[in-house]
């Protein structure tokens, strides 16, 4: 238990998880093997959490909270867990993306990451960080909450077509993803456009970048190199970003249009062909 009395509650959200989880546990009586009992898990992970060699999920937030009656604590404090889990580079774009009223995004390579599938975004991602996999796809996937807010954010999408034809993950993970593409073609928040390959020359081709509009702040851009992002706030930027989306937006594909292109791709390129 050395490790967990040394734990330092201060250091981390992930580190105040873990100490509270500890002190509730122990407030109730229960050994770490019992709570799991209660929760369905072992008490391994239990310890595993406790100490922070192991980040927690929000399923395994809300079972705690039921389990020991915390009025929703873990609930609350795993959205921040699993935002300290982001590249630190990465942390500021997700604070200000969950604030957004509005969120233009361009991509050349990749499904945005709000609407990525979990096998998706896991194969994505593994292509970085490997021993990190687990708390990084948590942490993309508590990202995509926002889009199941009473009002999310109006969220106008523009993929590449190439994006479409990138076999990420094998033809089943792509046939399953662009099937999700399909779900939001009626969604009241949602518009994506596909920009065809026959568009040619176009503004994106520098790379995928984010608008983000706020109701009571200046409009943000964000964009990313192999490394880092970068955020900015500049007007002179932040106008040539939206003339160059404008652009974008009149060379794609209306968003019925693009919901048949996605189809037909998905049928022509990914079929099931298990007989």
């Amino acid at each position: 238990m050395a490790n967990v009395q040394s734990l330092d509650p201060t250091a981390s959200p992930l580190d105040y998880y873990g100490w509270e989880l500890r002190r509730q546990r122990e407030a109730h009586g229960l050994k770490q093997g019992q709570l799991g009992e209660i929760i369905f898990c072992t008490g391994s992970l239990i310890g595993q959490i406790e100490t922070t060699k192991k980040v927690p999920t929000r399923d395994f937030s809300e079972r705690v909270d039921a389990a020991l009656g915390t009025d929703g604590l873990f609930s609350r404090l795993i959205g921040l867990v699993l935002r300290s889990q982001l590249p630190t580079w990465f942390q500021p774009y997700a604070e200000m993306e969950a604030k957004a009223a509005y969120i233009s995004t361009y991509q050349a390579q990749l499904v945005y990451g709000l609407l990525q599938t979990e096998e998706y975004a896991r194969a994505v991602l593994a292509t970085g960080e490997p021993e990190q996999l687990d708390s990084l796809l948590a942490a993309r996937l508590e990202r995509q909450r926002i889009l199941g807010w009473e009002k999310p954010p109006l969220t106008l999408v523009i993929l590449d077509e190439a994006v479409l034809h990138r076999p990420i993950g094998g033809e089943d993970v792509m046939r399953r993803q662009l099937e999700h593409l399909l779900k939001f073609t009626t969604h009241r928040w949602m518009r994506i456009q596909v920009l065809p390959l026959s568009s040619g020359e176009h503004p994106g081709l520098a790379g995928a970048f984010n608008i983000l509009r706020f109701d009571d702040h200046p409009e943000v851009f964000y964009t990313e190199d192999m490394m880092s992002g970068h955020m900015t706030a500049n007007p002179e930027t932040i106008k040539e970003a939206n003339l160059n989306y404008a652009h974008l937006q009149a060379d794609a594909l209306s968003v019925k249009d693009s919901a048949a292109l996605i189809a037909r791709v998905m049928e022509e390129r990914y079929a099931d062909r298990i007989e």
